[in-house]
């Protein structure tokens, strides 16, 4: 755990379930910081959080990045400083779908087949033409 104290303006990654994000702070809270995206570094896993890689589960669950600007609370723990280049959100977004959409080739079990199916419709809606 950082026993690093992190401030209200500086430029943070932040994993929040399973995607990881870069943002800004725009509060900081006992337990958590409020983070706004400004890029996605990893898209989150698709299906059940608490069944990973299974595709057998009640709800198979589609997991959306969070958006540009969206604001949401990071456990501490999980928030690190930012040092590097910010990536334009819709730029990375698509980096990470790719390199998401590469990992789950050649789709050999039920969880990838299903996790690429989601992600393809996913990557539909996140890029109207």
């Amino acid at each position: 755990m950082s026993s690093e104290q992190l401030n209200i303006g500086e430029i943070v990654t932040g994993i929040y379930k399973t995607g990881k994000y870069i943002g800004e702070i725009t509060a900081v809270r006992p337990q958590h910081y409020l983070v706004k995206v400004k890029s996605v570094v990893k898209h989150p896993m698709q299906g059940d959080l608490h069944q990973p890689k299974d595709a057998d589960v009640p709800f198979f669950h589609e997991r959306r990045a969070l958006a540009l600007n969206e604001q949401t609370n990071i456990p501490k723990a999980m928030v690190k400083k930012y040092e590097g280049e910010v990536t334009p959100y819709e730029q990375s977004l698509r980096h990470a779908i790719d390199s998401l959409k590469d990992e789950l080739k050649p789709a050999s079990t039920p969880w990838e087949k299903r996790s690429l199916e989601t992600i393809e419709i996913l990557e539909s809606d996140y890029f109207k033409i």
